[in-house]
């Protein structure tokens, strides 16, 4: 490894082949020091980013490519969206999106290490499918990078040039809770039991199935990704002390940064494992949550796209979601307000015209109540979806819909 700085690292660049493809650490680790040098430096450029956030370089000759489409690529003309479910990802970077390039956001060294912080999701195997193709990997080190361990931690030998920064970290705001929220939070939370395993998502629904899981105990967390809920939990003494809290990417507070910091009780792990579905299945009452936009009379679950246009992906839901049905004891929770009231139309709709991300979920959850779904026929499904899930204005509607598909 190579120390250098941003003048060196232009004629660095200058040496990638023409077009050359950048992984990039996504989701809010991004690496603005090194972006903005390939920015200045290169004519055109592939940037690959999971989840990325506004304030990336925009301009002629810069493509985006990605699995998950964050703020700062949606609805880009220059686009160009990879399905994936997240567990696949690695594989499509190690045989079809191969990186030139790869930017890490790490933490500073710490003795023959630095440490992916933050965010580590797929940047293993962008590591490593870089060095059995020739590419080379580049780290700004930033002093304000929390240290983690587990597959964060990335030896000097696996990186070929180092730039200090000192850089502070993107952090989360407070949630706005609605009452639509704290309701489908609730209804979730009353359905959990004690030492169960929790993978949750950023955003006002987990965040209110966390405020309102405060008497449970023994709790365990394997997740994609996690905030400052669960570190209230653990504060609160709700999570069970002796397993590890696994995840591998986090969004929160600078308390919750401070907390990272040197924490062995928190392992994060490569996008193989945390997604991996049969090490979710291994898990004690295995219980994902995840959100939709749209869900029809036979549980099907939009949550990647809006008019027929992509809006995120698959992320990593389907992956938990089959993980949590063979977990013995788990459950798949999807939830949504039962009502859009800009558009004023149900989100529990007869049959999706939208693109379809999942299937087979336990319950359905508005805060009109909390509808079962797996291990029931199709109209038990439907019925349980009208009576249950769906808003009071759309159920009449429903009704006749599931009567002219033979669901009643």
């Amino acid at each position: 490894m190579r120390i250098i700085n941003t003048e060196q690292l232009k004629s660095v660049l200058a040496n990638l082949p023409s077009n050359p493809r950048i992984i990039a650490s996504g989701n809010f680790a991004t690496p603005n020091t090194l972006l903005g040098v390939a920015d200045q430096t290169l004519p055109e450029f592939r940037l690959h980013m999971l989840n990325a956030q506004p304030g990336i370089p925009d301009r002629e000759g810069i493509t985006y490519e990605t699995a998950f489409v964050g703020h700062g690529m949606r609805r880009h003309p220059r686009l160009n969206y990879i399905p994936s479910r997240l567990s696949l990802l690695p594989v499509v970077i190690r045989d079809y999106a191969r990186p030139d390039a790869v930017f890490l956001h790490t933490s500073e060294q710490r003795h023959d290490t630095v440490s992916l912080g933050t965010e580590v999701n797929i940047l293993p195997a962008a590591i490593d499918t870089a060095h059995a193709h020739g590419g080379i990997v580049i780290a700004q080190a930033n002093k304000q990078m929390p240290y983690t361990y587990g597959d964060a931690q990335i030896y000097e030998s696996e990186i070929d040039y180092l730039v200090e920064v000192d850089e502070p970290l993107l952090v989360k705001p407070d949630t706005t809770f609605s009452d639509e929220s704290l309701m489908i939070g609730d209804r979730i939370a009353s359905l959990i039991e004690d030492n169960s395993t929790l993978q949750l998502g950023i955003g006002a629904i987990p965040d209110s199935v966390l405020n309102s899981l405060k008497e449970r105990r023994g709790l365990r967390i394997w997740t994609e990704m996690f905030s400052d809920g669960v570190y209230n939990l653990h504060k609160l003494g709700v999570l069970d002390p002796d397993i590890l809290i696994t995840a591998s990417f986090i969004f929160g507070t600078k308390e919750l940064y401070e907390w990272l910091h040197l924490n062995r009780r928190v392992q994060m792990l490569r996008t193989e494992k945390t997604n991996d579905p049969s090490l979710i299945a291994r898990q004690a009452r295995m219980t994902s949550i995840n959100a939709a936009l749209q869900i029809d009379l036979y549980d099907q679950a939009n949550a990647s796209h809006v008019r027929g246009e992509i809006y995120s992906g698959f992320g990593g839901s389907t992956d938990f979601i089959v993980g949590a049905l063979h977990s013995r004891g788990g459950r798949s929770f999807m939830a949504l307000p039962s009502w859009h009231p800009k558009a004023k139309v149900s989100s529990i709709v007869p049959r999706l015209s939208e693109n379809v991300t999942s299937f087979q979920h336990s319950f359905v959850v508005t805060e009109q109540g909390a509808a079962a779904c797996f291990g029931h026929t199709q109209s038990e499904q439907a019925m349980n979806l009208i009576n249950n899930a769906a808003h009071s204005d759309a159920k009449e509607g429903l009704v006749q819909a599931a009567s002219l598909f033979g669901l009643i």
